[in-house]
């Protein structure tokens, strides 16, 4: 299959449909889960929901989607660059196996897909957003060059411990990131 994207360590290629396994095996660790659902995906979720939704962004977004990541041991975990509601602003995301965090993954593949953003699709903007308590993410985001934009707070129904600190979002725009290349 073809590369979306490849770093020094990391490729990243499209999900297919027979990447549920992948994806069950990602999501069914309550600690990768922790600051996003709080508990595993169900695999009936993975194949009516999960996996249809990525393949979905993929045939409406050309460019943008959630790609499989591996490294030099196999399959790590996904990367991804979201639509929002402004055409020119990508989100930026990751879910990594709990065996792939601390090896600088997380940080390699943000920076890579920041610079795809700006250079290969024309983006003005990228943006991410986690749970202000999630500090390992925030400390990803910082070293990917994102910066702190702003705390706001959602209503959940069934909030997870934290949420009463709400959301962070941090963002680069092209010029800032466009400067800090040349640094």
């Amino acid at each position: 299959m073809d590369a979306y994207l490849e770093t020094e360590r990391l490729r990243l290629r499209r999900f297919t449909a027979d990447d549920v396994e992948l994806l069950v095996a990602l999501d069914s660790d309550p600690e990768v889960m922790r600051y996003l659902t709080g508990q595993p995906t169900s695999r009936a979720e993975i194949e009516s929901v999960v996996l249809p939704g990525i393949l979905k962004v993929y045939a409406e977004h050309p460019g943008l989607g959630t790609f499989a990541a591996s490294a030099a041991g196999g399959f790590v975990g996904w990367f991804g660059l979201q639509p929002t509601s402004d055409a020119a602003t990508v989100g930026v995301g990751y879910r990594l196996l709990r065996s792939a965090w601390g090896k600088g993954y997380a940080t390699e593949g943000t920076r890579a897909l920041i610079a795809h953003a700006f250079t290969a699709l024309g983006m003005e903007r990228v943006e991410a957003d986690t749970m202000a308590v999630n500090h390992r993410s925030r400390a990803v985001m910082r070293r990917a060059g994102l910066r702190f934009e702003k705390v706001f707070h959602v209503q959940f129904d069934d909030p997870l411990p934290g949420t009463e600190f709400g959301e962070v979002l941090y963002s680069v725009d092209r010029t800032t990131w466009e400067a800090g290349r040349h640094e």
